[in-house]
């Protein structure tokens, strides 16, 4: 039976959802391993506004089910201001059940992110996702330099988990070093998700 890693990501503009597809190409190329792509859905200032059960298009919404079902966890979203985006925050603001029962601990995650500059608070972004995955009890691991895409890349990617430089106004592809170590991620995830059985 295949054991699947949780890539769940949000999206708004279509960047982390094509890095979050690269992402799990990485995980599906280990043996015995798939990838179940998530998303969330936007969070409104209108208190009324409401989200379809089901997403236009994309993934479908994740729920604490997709969490505890899975063998690990891969994180993304844009940064915002340097940090997750409230639609992100507010999905794991509510897997306290999870906390409190202790259902994620021991799992491997990893994180992913976006900006529309290089210096646009993508390693901090990083950081804010991981802290509630260290409270969860997560195996957060990131991204070594035996990645030899982080010895050369000129946008994005980092030792805390792979990045890339998107633009508002332009449509960047993913650069070869991007997707070298959105791949890697997937793989590493994937990899120490099969050594802990």
């Amino acid at each position: 039976m295949q054991k699947e890693i949780l890539v769940l990501y949000y999206s708004p503009g279509g960047t982390t959802a094509e890095m979050a597809n690269v992402i799990a190409r990485g995980v599906e190329s280990i043996d015995g391993m798939s990838a179940r792509l998530r998303t969330v859905p936007d969070v409104s200032p209108e208190p009324e506004k409401t989200t379809p059960d089901i997403p236009p298009q994309g993934a479908l919404y994740a729920s604490n089910t997709d969490l505890t079902e899975c063998s690990g966890l891969i994180l993304g979203c844009p940064t915002h201001f340097g940090n997750m985006p409230a639609a992100m925050k507010y999905f794991i603001d509510h897997t306290s059940a999870l906390w409190v029962s202790g259902k994620l601990a021991g799992k491997p995650a990893g994180v992913f992110s976006a900006s529309s500059s290089l210096h646009g608070g993508q390693e901090t972004t990083l950081l804010t996702m991981m802290l509630p995955l260290l409270h969860h009890g997560m195996l957060v691991v990131g991204l070594p330099y035996t990645e030899t895409a982080l010895l050369v890349t000129k946008t994005g990617g980092t030792p805390y988990g792979a990045t890339r430089v998107s633009s508002a106004t332009e449509n960047y592809p993913l650069s070869k070093e991007e997707k070298q170590l959105c791949l890697a991620l997937g793989k590493r995830v994937a990899s120490i998700a099969v050594q802990l059985g």
